[in-house]
């Protein structure tokens, strides 16, 4: 008997301890930020955004330039004489009227600067290129001429880079690349060599690239793109063999902050989340995790693993926001909307549907969110990862998630998400990594 009475006891102490830890499972958990810091963030965008539908990654959506210009980079200690990889700061794009993300680098020699996006959902590099034969709209510096550089040179269409970039001959036997984004964008030109400076100190010699001369869509004033996709053609790719197969970056919580993008390996936190980096054949180029829950407030949303592993979720720095299946979708945003009673609801922005008027509120509060991936990774989410504000003129915050089109064939997880983190892309391992609150 008293043998028996010790298990029951325990068994109770059992029940009470998972209980217990169930509660503490369930209990909400906030970010916040005052209204001041909010305000002084300028974390905006201007003008309603996705406008476009989204079919695939790479969107590029635009907004009125005039935000300002970024910060000049970048103080601090002198780098390393001989580093590892090579660091360059990244910004906000609002000030060239996109929604991604900007890096500056040198093309030709001499070397000449010039204000690109970079994209993981791409693998072929270009800048808009003299003379401009079919269209090139307006950028912020002045297009690149090739006549003026010691060492261009246009690839012969025989040559193993244009089966890469699938391209095509012309008259002359030069390959002619041609690449259409998901939002109906496109560039094509001639499939180029070239000096690519990522510092003063750091250039790759004999870079492929795209001189483009027909421009169309929309681009904002930016003055080209760099792919960081899976392809042969990628920056990430080329540089492989002198940096390594890794690249990272930080993609800043604040429009007028900076973060930067890593190409190489560089020491990693102890508080890196890796997670197994997922290869889909019909999507040779792109970066796909397998995304099982999301955790809001301590509450983890009642759907299925199955349904965002039936589909596949894409991290993507080339799309704004991130898109769920409508099931998760609409979980995401009843149990957001519950914990946001305290605040007026505000009528929708575009495809935000989910917005709130915080105007004369001293500080927002809202709960915080992660996503777990099905090898237990998880990554936390900052709080403009979660919040969006669509105009710099009023205090109206939406969040910053949407349900999936029906034409778009995944889940995407945006730009807007992987603020303030370091997202490393260990391509040689096959993982990637999230380090929370890294700038």
């Amino acid at each position: 008997m008293a043998s028996s009475h010790g298990w029951s006891s325990l068994m109770r102490l059992l029940v009470l301890c998972l209980l217990f830890g169930a509660s503490l499972a369930a209990t909400r958990r906030y970010l916040s930020v005052s209204m001041d810091e909010l305000l002084s963030s300028k974390a905006h965008l201007d003008c309603p955004p996705l406008k476009k539908s989204v079919a695939t990654s790479g969107n590029k959506l635009t907004i009125p330039a005039g935000c300002g210009f970024p910060p000049k980079c970048c103080g601090g200690a002198a780098p390393p004489a001989a580093p590892p990889a090579v660091t360059i700061p990244d910004t906000s794009g609002a000030y060239l009227g996109t929604l991604e993300f900007v890096v500056t680098v040198g093309f030709g020699t001499p070397a000449r600067k010039y204000a690109v996006v970079f994209d993981t959902g791409s693998d072929v590099s270009w800048i808009q290129c003299q003379p401009c034969s079919g269209h090139c709209y307006k950028q912020h510096d002045p297009i690149f001429d090739p006549t003026k550089s010691a060492t261009y040179a246009a690839i012969p269409c025989r040559n193993q880079e244009c089966r890469a970039a699938d391209g095509s001959c012309d008259v002359n036997g030069t390959c002619i690349y041609d690449v259409e984004y998901g939002d109906g964008s496109s560039t094509s030109g001639v499939l180029s060599h070239e000096t690519l400076s990522l510092t003063s100190s750091s250039a790759l010699h004999g870079f492929v690239f795209g001189c483009g001369e027909k421009n169309l869509g929309s681009f904002g004033d930016v003055d080209g793109l760099i792919g960081l996709g899976r392809g042969k053609l990628s920056l990430s790719s080329q540089a492989a063999a002198k940096l390594g197969a890794t690249f990272s970056y930080c993609l800043p919580s604040h429009n007028g902050t900076q973060g930067y993008l890593t190409i190489g390996t560089t020491p990693v936190s102890d508080k890196v989340a890796y997670t197994a980096m997922v290869q889909k054949p019909d999507y040779p180029s792109f970066y796909f995790v397998e995304l099982v829950s999301i955790n809001i407030g301590g509450y983890i949303l009642p759907v299925p693993p199955t349904v965002f592993t039936s589909a596949g979720t894409l991290l993507d720095s080339g799309t704004t926001l991130t898109y769920l299946p409508e099931e998760a979708y609409t979980a995401l945003r009843d149990r957001f909307k519950f914990t946001m009673k305290q605040y007026k609801p505000a009528p929708a922005q575009g495809v935000l549907d989910t917005c709130y008027d915080f105007t004369g509120q001293n500080a927002i509060f809202i709960p915080a969110v992660s996503f777990k991936f099905n090898d237990g990774a998880v990554f936390d989410l900052d709080f403009f990862g979660v919040q969006i504000f669509p105009d710099d003129a009023t205090a109206i915050g939406c969040l910053a998630f949407a349900a999936r089109p029906q034409a778009m064939a995944f889940n995407i997880i945006g730009n807007t998400q992987q603020r303030s983190a370091e997202v490393i892309y260990d391509v040689a391992a096959e993982k990637i990594g999230f380090v929370t609150g890294s700038c």
